[in-house]
């Protein structure tokens, strides 16, 4: 465990320290797109934070590689070469697509020979664990067709979802969690070799996610755009692929004693058929519903539209960050109650555990409006909108009496000397364009800048 905790801190700092320098990258090659119709921020803001992810991802492997424990998963399987090739493949394909905005099946074309890649080195399901039926072994095109659809449907599902500051790499983050514990389990508990890669794919996905958040986290500094959210989905389907198609049941000695314990003691075994449907399953549902709204309404699938499940928490009245925190709940109620339910499935108190907190969010879901106050000695750790702000006589919140304050004062200096220059207003934090993400300056410039014409 030490050694998957010490790949998980050397990604996750290498993806934090690159990500500011990436995005000064990003505003020189010009990738700050122009506010578009779907979108919920309000400035131009940096993308191409797939760059700094990737080298996280390599920083990541070559460590583990050096690694006692984990070099013997670069010598038992090809793995890891296989994930790295198609990583390679889908992040350059982001790239382009984040300066220069590609056509939507070449992206999917992508996508598919990045999958075939991976098939073609080895990561690829060679069989499938079905209830009541057994193993059941899949021939080569039936292998390949299977693998590459999961990686697509995966890959699109957390494109899809990346549509507020910090919300693909926060779920993809606490999915890859869920599935860790999980993994581990399997290769330390039953010493299923075959889950070693999928376990440090899963650490790795979360060091890249962790590293990138603080500067994503709304309002964001720089998004990760396609050449980020794609990666992360492949290597998200990579260790799915990787436990469900390699681990063989019959080395778990679970097929001893009655019907009824051995249906139980399989569920370690059945999950992996579920487990990747529900760590993808809010962005997988939000991309079936995408699907059927838009051909419903005469349109191309790939349309972009306002009626993902994160804007109708926004017009439902829920803030940015709100939003943000109830997805985050609903994708850890999902992965770890699945996580807990392959761990002791004859319990009635998960299942108990589960509704009462699909319940609890279902009420977070209804309070859109409610606005939790904090007493004032913890006022200090928690953001500024959760504090009492205090009032002066007139009404107004301290910060704008101090700015009222502020302005005449400079009313009063320029009328006793005109010659004065005259003093800026000031700007306090939560006003547009301060903790908003311009990365080159006042608003005034972008405007010029796009009333000259440029694509930027």
């Amino acid at each position: 465990m030490r050694e998957y905790l010490l790949t998980l801190c050397v990604t996750a700092a290498v993806t934090y320290l690159l990500t500011g320098p990436v995005r000064k990258f990003a505003i020189v090659a010009g990738a700050m797109p122009e506010i578009r119709a779907r979108d919920v921020h309000r400035e131009p803001t940096p993308r191409l934070g797939g760059i700094a992810m990737f080298f996280g991802l390599c920083a990541g492997l070559l460590v583990a590689d050096h690694l006692t424990n984990l070099h013997a998963v670069f010598e038992n399987s090809n793995e890891p070469r296989a994930l790295l090739s198609g990583a390679a493949l889908i992040w350059l394909i982001g790239v382009l697509d984040d300066k220069f905005e590609i056509d939507a099946l070449i992206k999917l074309g992508g996508q598919m020979i990045a999958a075939g890649v991976m098939v073609m080195q080895g990561l690829t399901i060679l069989w499938l664990p079905i209830p009541s039926v057994g193993n059941v072994a899949l021939t080569q095109w039936q292998g390949t067709l299977l693998t590459v659809a999961l990686v697509v449907i995966t890959i699109n599902a957390v494109n899809f979802v990346d549509g507020l500051d910090g919300l693909a790499a926060g779920m993809v983050c606490i999915a890859s969690a869920a599935f860790f514990l999980y993994a581990y389990r399997i290769w330390v508990s039953y010493g299923i070799e075959a889950a070693a890669p999928a376990t440090l794919f899963a650490v790795i996905l979360m060091g890249m996610c962790l590293g990138f958040l603080p500067h994503n986290m709304h309002p964001a500094r720089i998004f990760m755009g396609d050449s980020g959210s794609m990666l992360i989905g492949l290597v998200l389907a990579a260790g799915a692929i990787s436990i469900t198609g390699q681990m063989d049941p019959d080395a778990m000695n679970l097929f001893s004693g009655s019907e009824r314990n051995t249906v139980h003691q399989m569920v370690p075994v059945y999950i992996p058929l579920l487990m990747p449907l529900t760590i993808i399953a809010i962005p997988a549902a939000d991309l079936v519903l995408a699907i059927v709204r838009r051909t419903w309404r005469g349109q191309s699938p790939f349309a972009a539209d306002r009626g993902h499940l994160h804007h109708r928490l926004l017009e439902v009245g829920h803030s940015h960050s709100r939003a943000v925190l109830i997805m985050y709940f609903w994708s850890a109620l999902i992965g770890f109650g699945a996580l807990s339910y392959s761990v002791n499935n004859a319990s009635m108190w998960i299942v108990l555990g589960v509704v009462a907190l699909s319940a609890i969010g279902l009420v977070l879901l209804l309070l859109p409006r409610f606005t939790p106050r904090t007493p004032r000695w913890a006022e200090r750790f928690v953001p500024p909108r959760y504090r009492r702000g205090r009032t002066t006589e007139a009404g107004a919140t301290a910060p704008a009496a101090s700015a009222a304050a502020m302005a005449d004062q400079g009313a009063s200096e320029q009328a006793a000397d005109p010659t004065a220059p005259e003093r800026p207003a000031p700007v306090h934090a939560g006003v547009s364009g301060v903790n908003g993400a311009t990365a080159i300056g006042p608003r005034s410039r972008l405007l010029d800048r796009r009333k000259a014409g440029s694509s930027r």
